[in-house]
Protein backbone atom coordinates (compact mmCIF):
# COMPACT_ATOMS: atom_id res chain seq x y z
CA UNK A 1 0.00 0.00 0.00
CA UNK A 2 1.42 3.52 -1.20
CA UNK A 3 2.00 6.11 1.68
CA UNK A 4 1.62 9.54 0.82
CA UNK A 5 3.73 12.33 2.22
CA UNK A 6 2.78 15.85 2.22
CA UNK A 7 5.83 18.61 3.33
CA UNK A 8 4.68 21.72 4.95
CA UNK A 9 7.77 23.44 3.91
CA UNK A 10 7.27 25.99 1.45
CA UNK A 11 9.54 26.59 -1.74
CA UNK A 12 10.34 23.05 -1.71
CA UNK A 13 9.51 20.40 -4.23
CA UNK A 14 7.16 17.49 -2.73
CA UNK A 15 6.28 14.01 -4.33
CA UNK A 16 2.72 13.37 -3.01
CA UNK A 17 3.50 8.88 -3.22
CA UNK A 18 6.40 8.16 -1.32
CA UNK A 19 7.13 4.86 -2.81
CA UNK A 20 6.77 4.96 -6.57
CA UNK A 21 6.02 1.97 -8.30
CA UNK A 22 7.37 0.24 -11.19
CA UNK A 23 4.67 -0.43 -13.59
CA UNK A 24 5.67 0.55 -16.98
CA UNK A 25 2.39 2.73 -16.95
CA UNK A 26 3.12 5.01 -14.20
CA UNK A 27 4.00 8.62 -14.96
CA UNK A 28 5.40 11.29 -12.95
CA UNK A 29 3.95 14.97 -13.24
CA UNK A 30 5.78 17.95 -11.66
CA UNK A 31 2.74 21.22 -11.11
CA UNK A 32 3.76 24.20 -9.56
CA UNK A 33 2.13 27.25 -7.60
CA UNK A 34 3.01 30.56 -5.97
CA UNK A 35 0.13 31.29 -2.69
CA UNK A 36 0.05 31.72 0.72
CA UNK A 37 0.14 28.31 3.37
CA UNK A 38 -3.52 27.88 2.83
CA UNK A 39 -3.69 27.42 -0.76
CA UNK A 40 -0.43 25.24 0.08
CA UNK A 41 -2.15 23.30 1.79
CA UNK A 42 -5.64 22.32 0.07
CA UNK A 43 -3.83 22.29 -3.16
CA UNK A 44 -1.59 19.52 -1.80
CA UNK A 45 -4.66 17.85 -0.10
CA UNK A 46 -6.52 18.04 -3.93
CA UNK A 47 -3.34 16.09 -5.26
CA UNK A 48 -3.63 13.60 -2.52
CA UNK A 49 -6.91 13.05 -3.55
CA UNK A 50 -6.17 13.14 -7.45
CA UNK A 51 -3.58 10.45 -6.76
CA UNK A 52 -6.36 8.21 -5.20
CA UNK A 53 -8.17 7.96 -8.07
CA UNK A 54 -5.43 7.81 -10.47
CA UNK A 55 -2.50 5.79 -8.67
CA UNK A 56 -0.55 5.48 -11.58
CA UNK A 57 -0.25 8.81 -11.93
CA UNK A 58 2.57 10.48 -9.31
CA UNK A 59 2.35 14.27 -8.81
CA UNK A 60 5.30 16.80 -7.50
CA UNK A 61 4.11 19.52 -6.18
CA UNK A 62 6.73 23.04 -6.21
CA UNK A 63 5.29 25.91 -4.56
CA UNK A 64 6.17 29.16 -3.42
CA UNK A 65 4.91 32.50 -2.20
CA UNK A 66 4.92 34.91 -5.05
CA UNK A 67 8.23 36.65 -4.88
CA UNK A 68 10.42 34.56 -6.81
CA UNK A 69 7.60 32.62 -8.72
CA UNK A 70 8.08 34.56 -12.06
CA UNK A 71 11.89 34.78 -11.76
CA UNK A 72 11.64 30.64 -11.55
CA UNK A 73 9.37 30.07 -14.30
CA UNK A 74 10.92 32.22 -16.88
CA UNK A 75 14.10 30.60 -16.32
CA UNK A 76 12.16 27.16 -16.35
CA UNK A 77 10.28 27.86 -19.21
CA UNK A 78 13.57 29.14 -21.19
CA UNK A 79 15.34 26.44 -20.55
CA UNK A 80 12.38 23.60 -21.49
CA UNK A 81 12.35 22.48 -17.94
CA UNK A 82 8.61 24.30 -17.25
CA UNK A 83 6.13 21.77 -14.64
CA UNK A 84 3.71 20.23 -16.73
CA UNK A 85 1.07 21.87 -14.78
CA UNK A 86 1.70 25.21 -13.72
CA UNK A 87 -0.97 27.69 -12.12
CA UNK A 88 -0.33 31.06 -14.08
CA UNK A 89 -1.36 34.76 -14.92
CA UNK A 90 -3.21 35.93 -17.76
CA UNK A 91 -0.41 39.10 -18.04
CA UNK A 92 2.16 36.58 -18.47
CA UNK A 93 0.89 35.26 -21.80
CA UNK A 94 2.47 38.51 -23.96
CA UNK A 95 5.81 37.22 -21.95
CA UNK A 96 5.75 33.69 -22.70
CA UNK A 97 2.93 33.03 -25.23
CA UNK A 98 3.11 36.26 -27.79
CA UNK A 99 1.97 34.23 -30.86
CA UNK A 100 0.10 31.34 -28.78
CA UNK A 101 2.88 29.03 -29.14
CA UNK A 102 4.33 29.19 -25.63
CA UNK A 103 2.02 26.81 -23.90
CA UNK A 104 0.52 23.40 -25.01
CA UNK A 105 -3.29 23.95 -26.49
CA UNK A 106 -5.45 22.78 -24.54
CA UNK A 107 -7.68 22.40 -27.71
CA UNK A 108 -5.45 19.31 -28.33
CA UNK A 109 -6.80 17.61 -24.90
CA UNK A 110 -10.34 18.91 -25.09
CA UNK A 111 -11.56 15.19 -24.81
CA UNK A 112 -9.89 15.07 -21.14
CA UNK A 113 -10.71 18.60 -20.08
CA UNK A 114 -14.69 19.13 -20.47
CA UNK A 115 -14.49 22.76 -21.47
CA UNK A 116 -18.20 22.87 -22.16
CA UNK A 117 -18.42 23.70 -17.92
CA UNK A 118 -16.34 27.14 -19.25
CA UNK A 119 -18.10 30.30 -20.59
CA UNK A 120 -16.55 30.26 -24.47
CA UNK A 121 -16.00 34.21 -23.25
CA UNK A 122 -14.14 33.53 -20.65
CA UNK A 123 -11.67 30.70 -22.82
CA UNK A 124 -11.55 33.45 -25.60
CA UNK A 125 -9.59 35.60 -22.86
CA UNK A 126 -6.74 33.31 -22.78
CA UNK A 127 -6.83 31.96 -26.30
CA UNK A 128 -3.93 33.41 -28.52
CA UNK A 129 -3.93 32.88 -32.83
CA UNK A 130 -6.53 29.96 -31.78
CA UNK A 131 -4.43 28.21 -29.02
CA UNK A 132 -6.26 27.60 -25.42
CA UNK A 133 -3.00 28.70 -23.10
CA UNK A 134 -4.80 28.36 -19.75
CA UNK A 135 -7.75 27.22 -18.49
CA UNK A 136 -9.14 29.99 -16.48
CA UNK A 137 -9.80 29.21 -12.73
CA UNK A 138 -11.49 32.17 -11.80
CA UNK A 139 -11.65 36.15 -12.99
CA UNK A 140 -11.39 38.55 -10.29
CA UNK A 141 -11.62 42.59 -10.16
CA UNK A 142 -9.93 44.94 -7.54
CA UNK A 143 -12.99 46.49 -5.72
CA UNK A 144 -12.89 48.55 -2.58
CA UNK A 145 -13.27 47.04 0.94
CA UNK A 146 -13.51 48.42 4.62
CA UNK A 147 -12.65 47.62 7.87
CA UNK A 148 -16.68 48.33 9.92
CA UNK A 149 -14.47 48.73 12.98
CA UNK A 150 -12.08 51.80 11.84
CA UNK A 151 -14.61 53.28 10.13
CA UNK A 152 -16.99 52.75 12.55
CA UNK A 153 -15.04 54.73 15.40
CA UNK A 154 -13.92 57.29 12.09
CA UNK A 155 -17.71 58.26 12.11
CA UNK A 156 -17.52 58.34 8.53
CA UNK A 157 -19.71 56.48 6.06
CA UNK A 158 -18.68 54.45 2.99
CA UNK A 159 -17.64 56.25 -0.08
CA UNK A 160 -19.87 56.38 -2.78
CA UNK A 161 -18.21 58.92 -5.29
CA UNK A 162 -14.56 60.13 -5.45
CA UNK A 163 -15.50 63.54 -3.53
CA UNK A 164 -16.29 61.30 -0.86
CA UNK A 165 -13.20 59.16 -1.13
CA UNK A 166 -10.76 62.27 -0.85
CA UNK A 167 -12.76 63.66 2.37
CA UNK A 168 -12.89 60.53 4.27
CA UNK A 169 -8.85 61.03 4.51
CA UNK A 170 -9.50 64.20 5.96
CA UNK A 171 -12.27 63.13 8.20
CA UNK A 172 -9.79 59.95 9.44
CA UNK A 173 -6.95 62.20 10.61
CA UNK A 174 -9.11 64.57 12.41
CA UNK A 175 -11.21 62.01 14.06
CA UNK A 176 -8.60 59.52 14.92
CA UNK A 177 -4.95 60.87 14.39
CA UNK A 178 -2.53 60.99 11.82
CA UNK A 179 -1.35 56.87 11.81
CA UNK A 180 -5.04 56.21 10.08
CA UNK A 181 -5.62 56.26 6.54
CA UNK A 182 -9.34 54.67 4.89
CA UNK A 183 -7.78 52.68 2.92
CA UNK A 184 -3.86 51.22 2.08
CA UNK A 185 -2.92 50.14 -1.90
CA UNK A 186 0.05 48.75 -2.59
CA UNK A 187 1.98 50.16 -5.77
CA UNK A 188 0.33 48.20 -8.75
CA UNK A 189 -3.42 48.62 -6.79
CA UNK A 190 -2.07 51.98 -7.42
CA UNK A 191 -1.33 51.89 -10.67
CA UNK A 192 -4.86 50.16 -11.28
CA UNK A 193 -6.84 52.38 -9.26
CA UNK A 194 -5.91 55.87 -11.21
CA UNK A 195 -6.29 54.00 -14.26
CA UNK A 196 -9.84 53.26 -13.18
CA UNK A 197 -10.56 57.14 -12.55
CA UNK A 198 -8.53 57.75 -15.92
CA UNK A 199 -10.58 55.29 -17.96
CA UNK A 200 -14.06 56.96 -15.93
CA UNK A 201 -13.05 60.89 -17.20
CA UNK A 202 -11.64 59.97 -20.52
CA UNK A 203 -13.40 56.82 -21.90
CA UNK A 204 -10.49 55.10 -23.43
CA UNK A 205 -8.22 52.01 -22.39
CA UNK A 206 -4.78 52.94 -21.23
CA UNK A 207 -3.07 50.42 -24.11
CA UNK A 208 -4.26 50.67 -27.67
CA UNK A 209 -2.89 47.05 -29.01
CA UNK A 210 -3.96 48.29 -32.44
CA UNK A 211 -0.59 51.16 -32.50
CA UNK A 212 1.14 49.49 -29.72
CA UNK A 213 0.96 52.90 -27.72
CA UNK A 214 -0.02 54.30 -24.73
CA UNK A 215 -3.38 56.58 -25.34
CA UNK A 216 -1.96 58.98 -22.68
CA UNK A 217 -0.93 62.48 -23.57
CA UNK A 218 1.76 64.44 -21.83
CA UNK A 219 -0.68 66.44 -20.02
CA UNK A 220 -3.12 63.44 -19.32
CA UNK A 221 -0.02 61.58 -17.45
CA UNK A 222 0.77 64.21 -15.63
CA UNK A 223 -3.08 64.23 -14.14
CA UNK A 224 -2.81 60.51 -13.82
CA UNK A 225 0.11 61.63 -11.24
CA UNK A 226 -1.30 64.40 -10.17
CA UNK A 227 -4.82 62.57 -8.80
CA UNK A 228 -1.78 60.31 -6.87
CA UNK A 229 -0.40 62.98 -5.18
CA UNK A 230 -3.91 64.44 -4.47
CA UNK A 231 -5.19 61.24 -2.50
CA UNK A 232 -1.88 60.69 -0.80
CA UNK A 233 -1.90 64.64 0.41
CA UNK A 234 -5.93 63.72 1.48
CA UNK A 235 -4.89 61.53 3.31
CA UNK A 236 -6.52 58.76 1.99
CA UNK A 237 -3.47 56.30 1.85
CA UNK A 238 -0.18 56.28 3.22
CA UNK A 239 2.67 57.07 0.73
CA UNK A 240 5.49 54.97 -0.40
CA UNK A 241 7.88 55.88 2.18
CA UNK A 242 5.73 55.51 5.27
CA UNK A 243 4.35 52.30 3.83
CA UNK A 244 8.27 51.00 4.20
CA UNK A 245 8.56 51.81 7.19
CA UNK A 246 6.93 48.86 8.04
CA UNK A 247 9.61 46.27 6.64
CA UNK A 248 8.54 44.26 3.54
CA UNK A 249 6.12 41.39 4.93
CA UNK A 250 2.98 41.23 3.30
CA UNK A 251 0.65 44.10 3.62
CA UNK A 252 -2.00 42.29 5.61
CA UNK A 253 0.86 41.25 8.04
CA UNK A 254 1.73 44.66 8.79
CA UNK A 255 0.77 45.73 12.43
CA UNK A 256 -1.36 48.66 11.55
CA UNK A 257 -3.10 46.35 9.06
CA UNK A 258 -3.98 44.22 11.62
CA UNK A 259 -4.66 46.77 14.29
CA UNK A 260 -7.03 48.83 11.51
CA UNK A 261 -5.01 52.17 11.51
CA UNK A 262 -5.56 50.93 7.90
CA UNK A 263 -8.77 51.33 7.27
CA UNK A 264 -9.65 49.36 3.75
CA UNK A 265 -8.01 48.25 0.82
CA UNK A 266 -8.71 48.19 -2.95
CA UNK A 267 -7.85 44.10 -3.98
CA UNK A 268 -8.89 41.28 -5.81
CA UNK A 269 -12.58 40.19 -4.63
CA UNK A 270 -10.76 36.61 -5.07
CA UNK A 271 -7.77 36.89 -2.83
CA UNK A 272 -9.55 39.33 0.19
CA UNK A 273 -10.19 36.43 2.70
CA UNK A 274 -6.67 36.27 3.53
CA UNK A 275 -6.74 40.43 4.51
CA UNK A 276 -10.05 39.80 6.65
CA UNK A 277 -8.52 36.78 8.26
CA UNK A 278 -5.67 38.99 10.10
CA UNK A 279 -7.63 41.43 10.95
CA UNK A 280 -8.29 42.18 15.32
CA UNK A 281 -11.29 40.74 16.08
CA UNK A 282 -14.50 41.96 15.84
CA UNK A 283 -13.20 43.40 13.40
CA UNK A 284 -14.35 42.60 9.59
CA UNK A 285 -14.05 43.59 6.13
CA UNK A 286 -17.12 44.93 4.12
CA UNK A 287 -17.66 45.39 0.50
CA UNK A 288 -17.95 49.42 -0.29
CA UNK A 289 -19.61 51.04 -3.30
CA UNK A 290 -17.11 51.70 -6.34
CA UNK A 291 -16.50 54.76 -7.11
CA UNK A 292 -17.77 56.87 -10.31
CA UNK A 293 -17.61 59.96 -11.66
CA UNK A 294 -20.65 61.53 -13.22
CA UNK A 295 -21.38 60.38 -16.96
CA UNK A 296 -18.35 57.50 -16.67
CA UNK A 297 -19.62 54.90 -19.38
CA UNK A 298 -16.80 52.34 -17.99
CA UNK A 299 -15.87 52.08 -14.33
CA UNK A 300 -12.11 51.54 -15.38
CA UNK A 301 -11.63 48.19 -14.23
CA UNK A 302 -9.39 45.83 -14.23
CA UNK A 303 -11.41 43.00 -14.67
CA UNK A 304 -9.51 39.62 -15.36
CA UNK A 305 -8.91 35.59 -15.38
CA UNK A 306 -7.56 35.27 -11.70
CA UNK A 307 -5.34 32.59 -12.39
CA UNK A 308 -4.92 29.96 -15.39
CA UNK A 309 -3.97 26.56 -14.95
CA UNK A 310 -1.20 25.72 -17.79
CA UNK A 311 0.24 22.62 -19.16
CA UNK A 312 4.15 23.01 -20.37
CA UNK A 313 4.54 22.79 -24.06
CA UNK A 314 7.77 20.95 -23.35
CA UNK A 315 5.08 18.05 -21.41
CA UNK A 316 5.74 14.53 -22.43
CA UNK A 317 2.59 13.86 -20.49
CA UNK A 318 -0.16 16.14 -21.90
CA UNK A 319 -3.42 13.37 -21.42
CA UNK A 320 -2.18 12.99 -18.03
CA UNK A 321 -1.58 16.82 -17.17
CA UNK A 322 -5.05 17.14 -18.40
CA UNK A 323 -6.49 14.81 -16.45
CA UNK A 324 -5.26 16.81 -13.34
CA UNK A 325 -6.69 19.83 -14.82
CA UNK A 326 -10.00 18.57 -15.16
CA UNK A 327 -9.68 16.74 -11.82
CA UNK A 328 -8.86 20.40 -9.60
CA UNK A 329 -11.50 22.60 -12.00
CA UNK A 330 -14.09 20.03 -12.71
CA UNK A 331 -14.52 17.05 -10.33
CA UNK A 332 -16.99 17.22 -7.10
CA UNK A 333 -13.50 15.97 -4.95
CA UNK A 334 -11.33 18.21 -6.25
CA UNK A 335 -13.55 21.65 -6.33
CA UNK A 336 -14.75 20.50 -2.83
CA UNK A 337 -10.76 20.50 -1.62
CA UNK A 338 -9.70 23.81 -3.27
CA UNK A 339 -13.14 25.87 -2.56
CA UNK A 340 -12.47 29.19 -2.59
CA UNK A 341 -8.87 29.10 -2.01
CA UNK A 342 -8.30 30.52 -6.02
CA UNK A 343 -11.48 32.49 -5.93
CA UNK A 344 -15.01 32.10 -7.23
CA UNK A 345 -14.40 29.07 -9.85
CA UNK A 346 -15.63 29.48 -13.42
CA UNK A 347 -16.70 26.14 -14.25
CA UNK A 348 -20.29 25.61 -13.90
CA UNK A 349 -19.84 22.69 -12.25
CA UNK A 350 -18.01 23.68 -9.65
CA UNK A 351 -20.53 26.95 -8.67
CA UNK A 352 -22.88 24.21 -8.52
CA UNK A 353 -21.62 22.18 -6.16
CA UNK A 354 -20.08 24.50 -3.98
CA UNK A 355 -23.48 26.52 -3.76
CA UNK A 356 -25.01 23.37 -2.66
CA UNK A 357 -22.51 22.58 -0.11
CA UNK A 358 -23.34 26.21 1.48
CA UNK A 359 -19.57 27.33 0.27
CA UNK A 360 -20.94 30.11 -1.89
CA UNK A 361 -22.67 32.48 -0.36
CA UNK A 362 -23.99 35.88 -1.06
CA UNK A 363 -22.71 37.83 1.47
CA UNK A 364 -19.04 36.32 1.18
CA UNK A 365 -16.68 39.42 0.45
CA UNK A 366 -15.33 37.33 -2.07
CA UNK A 367 -18.41 36.55 -3.42
CA UNK A 368 -19.94 39.96 -3.13
CA UNK A 369 -17.27 41.62 -4.74
CA UNK A 370 -17.28 40.26 -7.63
CA UNK A 371 -21.31 40.51 -7.94
CA UNK A 372 -20.49 44.15 -7.87
CA UNK A 373 -17.65 43.79 -10.19
CA UNK A 374 -20.16 42.23 -12.75
CA UNK A 375 -22.50 44.66 -12.38
CA UNK A 376 -20.48 47.93 -13.62
CA UNK A 377 -20.28 48.97 -16.60
CA UNK A 378 -17.35 47.68 -18.43
CA UNK A 379 -17.17 48.27 -22.54
CA UNK A 380 -13.69 48.35 -22.88
CA UNK A 381 -11.14 45.80 -22.97
CA UNK A 382 -7.86 46.02 -20.82
CA UNK A 383 -4.35 44.81 -22.15
CA UNK A 384 -2.47 42.71 -20.59
CA UNK A 385 0.34 44.97 -21.46
CA UNK A 386 -0.45 47.66 -19.12
CA UNK A 387 -0.07 44.67 -16.27
CA UNK A 388 3.42 44.00 -17.48
CA UNK A 389 5.60 43.55 -14.64
CA UNK A 390 8.46 46.01 -15.99
CA UNK A 391 5.97 48.58 -16.24
CA UNK A 392 4.27 47.59 -12.68
CA UNK A 393 7.44 48.05 -11.27
CA UNK A 394 8.41 51.22 -12.90
CA UNK A 395 5.63 52.65 -11.86
CA UNK A 396 6.21 51.67 -7.74
CA UNK A 397 10.06 53.81 -8.82
CA UNK A 398 7.82 56.25 -10.40
CA UNK A 399 5.62 57.23 -6.85
CA UNK A 400 8.69 56.71 -4.94
CA UNK A 401 10.29 59.92 -6.58
CA UNK A 402 7.23 61.94 -5.73
CA UNK A 403 7.00 60.73 -1.90
CA UNK A 404 11.13 60.90 -1.51
CA UNK A 405 10.38 64.54 -3.45
CA UNK A 406 12.85 63.66 -5.69
CA UNK A 407 11.15 64.63 -8.66
CA UNK A 408 7.85 66.66 -9.34
CA UNK A 409 4.47 65.15 -10.75
CA UNK A 410 5.18 66.58 -13.99
CA UNK A 411 9.28 65.41 -14.03
CA UNK A 412 7.93 61.98 -12.70
CA UNK A 413 5.00 61.65 -15.48
CA UNK A 414 7.44 62.76 -18.10
CA UNK A 415 10.40 60.41 -16.86
CA UNK A 416 7.36 57.30 -16.43
CA UNK A 417 6.24 58.06 -19.73
CA UNK A 418 9.55 57.61 -21.29
CA UNK A 419 10.16 54.80 -19.66
CA UNK A 420 6.73 52.72 -20.40
CA UNK A 421 6.92 53.38 -24.02
CA UNK A 422 10.23 51.85 -24.48
CA UNK A 423 8.97 48.91 -22.56
CA UNK A 424 5.88 48.90 -24.05
CA UNK A 425 7.63 48.89 -27.31
CA UNK A 426 10.18 45.79 -26.53
CA UNK A 427 7.37 43.61 -25.27
CA UNK A 428 4.80 44.46 -28.17
CA UNK A 429 7.36 44.07 -31.38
Amino acid sequence: MKKVLISTAIASAVTLCAFPSHSADDVTLRMSWWGGNGRHQVTLKALEEFHKQHPNINVKAEYTGWDGHLSRLTTQIAGGTEPDVMQTNWNWLPIFSKKGDGFYDLNQVKDVIDLSQFDPKELQTTTIDGRLNGIPISVTARVFYYNDETWGKAGVDYPKTWDDLMAAGKAFEAKLGKQYYPVVLEHQDTLALLNSYMVQKYNIPAVDENTKKFTYSKEQWVEFFGMYKKLVDSHVMPDTKYYASFGKSNMYEMKPWIAGEWGGTYMWNSTITKYSDNLKPPAKLVLGAYPMLPGAKDAGLFFKPAQMLSIGKSTKNPKEAAELINFLLNSKEGVQTLGLERGVPLSKQAVAQLTQDGVIKDEDPAVAGLKLAQSLPTTLSVSPYFDDPQIVSQFGTAIQYIDYGQKSVEETAAEFQRQVERILKRAMR
